[in-house]
């Protein structure tokens, strides 16, 4: 059984829908080449001198430039796309809920009807495929049947719809629509800064559009393996290019992430001789496209996409270039997709090093400002340093409001030496003696489980005899071997663990305390317990 008409775009609804997304692309097909052209007055000192033979569009991967387009600037997020994972020209349906979201429909209960809906129409399109490939001929098709078959170009074989029905072959995608305006409008927030850093870095300015396809310049984008900030830096990477560590992670600083983006644009451009080949591999790895030119022989991106099939050479990888190209091209005519769009005011701020460190909350006052007003011009910085107080490293460049810094350092000046910074913990160890437990070893320095756990990068309570643990401070007890200590007379079927429990203190402590070398004990015997 097919879906509700009222989500599932009918063949006549689809075909004018379709035909509004191929009138926008097949104009924008020719925009694409006119804009790169254009960008050339976005290209660096040292740049290369013409931008559209730099960014070309092979034809091989004219579908996929299309969809993107499309995806970024046509369909909106209430909107499922069932296509072809290696043809992006064949969308089979459009499934639309904006009608179901704008009545107000429980999110939750919505998501669970695309999810049943999604399901039931790969079902149901897998099956169309596989009809038509026993089929063979148009002899006694369905008006769905011809419009599928029409997706394939020329006269398609069994063969080749039988492919089409495979497993992994149908795929779902979302809209952009409103993502990618946002993003475009928060963009301008900080492209003229990361226009001038890759100005002075020598590069292709058109360059500074990526994070559109990376993050939607979403700041706090976080990916669930580990990559952070508008250019979706992984942290090995990350860390050649710019200061990961501690309370600092710049991945998350959109004008210190770019310049590390420039550099590494600039680094797999030297190695790979060619743009489509570096944007690929700032997804895929420059080791990989290495790896892909050397078993296709050829650099050309366009043959790489249709021949390499490596084994991490996946649906991202394949697009990312034709992404960008989309990317490009909808921002570049974005009032043809969106209309007028209200942008941010351009990100302006002063910049400080500081020559020892800093207390939040010092550096707060200092700037005259506010936590979150701090907090937001320095994103890299953990906001437990301003929330919290803790310091903020020697060296580095903080940012304050514009047109404040000399006020800030006069501010910091007449802060007392003593007083500008959070005394670092004095840090004192303990070797885990038998019988030992975190919760006993917290509560003999005065300390809490969850700080022994941090200050040993412990990811669980479980330690060792013999491990050596760093104590933070803030203990209040003293090591027991030079605590004043009382005494137990022994009783029948006590013995040393037991004893070390009742008092809080480990079994070496009470060896120790009174030179025993075994953990025999006899009935009667005075022992001498160290305090806990």
């Amino acid at each position: 059984m097919g879906l509700p008409r009222s989500r599932v775009v009918a063949t006549r609804r689809f075909g004018v829908v379709g035909t509004r997304c191929f009138g926008v692309v097949a104009t924008q097909r020719f925009r694409v080449l006119a804009t790169l052209v254009l960008m050339f007055a976005l290209v660096g000192a040292r740049g290369v001198v013409c931008a559209a033979t730099q960014f070309p569009e092979p034809a091989a991967l004219r579908h996929q430039v299309d969809f993107w387009t499309k995806v970024f600037g046509v369909y909106s997020k209430h909107q499922v796309l069932i296509h072809d994972n290696e043809r992006l020209d064949r969308i089979y349906a459009v499934l639309d809920y904006r009608e179901d979201a704008a009545s107000g429909m429980n999110p939750v209960t919505l998501a669970n009807l695309r999810k049943a809906d999604i399901a039931r129409e790969k079902t149901r399109l897998r099956g169309v495929l596989k009809r038509l490939a026993k089929m063979g001929g148009t002899k006694g098709l369905t008006a769905e049947e011809r419009r599928i078959r029409a997706l394939f170009k020329g006269t398609p074989t069994s063969r080749q719809f039988a492919a089409a029905a495979e497993p992994g072959r149908l795929r779902t995608q979302s809209g952009l629509l409103e993502r990618f305006r946002e993003g475009i409008r928060i963009s301008r927030r900080y492209l003229p800064a990361m226009e001038e850093i890759f100005r002075q870095e020598g590069m292709p300015l058109v360059l500074t559009r990526l994070p559109l396809v990376e993050s939607c310049f979403d700041v706090r984008a976080y990916s669930k393996v580990g990559a952070a900030g508008i250019w979706q830096f992984m942290p090995a990477t990350g860390r050649r290019y710019m200061r990961i560590g501690g309370v600092i992670d710049e991945r998350r600083d959109p004008l210190r992430a770019t310049r590390g983006a420039a550099r590494y644009l600039k680094s797999n451009f030297k190695m790979l001789g060619t743009w489509p080949l570096a944007i690929t591999a700032y997804n895929h790895g420059e080791g990989g496209v290495r790896r892909a030119v050397r078993e296709t022989g050829t650099t050309d991106i366009g043959r790489i996409v249709e021949r390499y099939h490596g084994p991490r050479f996946g649906f991202a990888s394949r697009n990312f270039y034709a992404e960008f190209l989309a990317a490009v091209a909808v921002e570049r005519d974005y009032e043809a997709y969106f209309g007028p769009l209200t942008f941010e005011a351009p990100f302006k701020s002063d910049e400080v090093r500081l020559g020892s460190p800093v207390a939040g909350k010092v550096a707060v006052a200092s700037a005259g400002t506010s936590v979150d007003a701090l907090a937001a011009l320095n994103p890299a910085v953990e906001s437990s340093v301003f929330r919290r107080n803790r310091n903020l490293p020697k060296g580095y460049v903080l940012r304050v409001p514009a047109g404040t810094a000399s006020g800030f350092e006069q501010r910091l000046a007449k802060v007392p030496a003593s007083k500008r910074a959070i005394a670092p913990p004095r840090v004192r160890t303990h070797r885990v003696a038998r019988g030992q437990t975190l919760s006993l070893l917290a509560r003999r320095y005065g300390t809490s489980v969850r700080s022994l756990q941090r200050a040993n990068r412990l990811g669980g309570t479980r330690i060792r005899i013999g491990q050596v643990l760093k104590i933070p401070t803030g203990s209040r007890a003293q090591p027991s071997r030079t605590a004043a200590a009382r005494t137990h007379r022994v009783r029948r079927g006590q013995t040393l663990s037991q004893l070390a429990r009742r008092y809080r203190v480990s079994v070496r402590d009470i060896q120790r305390a009174n030179r025993l070398r075994g953990t025999v004990v006899r009935t009667g015997q005075v022992l001498k317990i160290p305090a806990s």
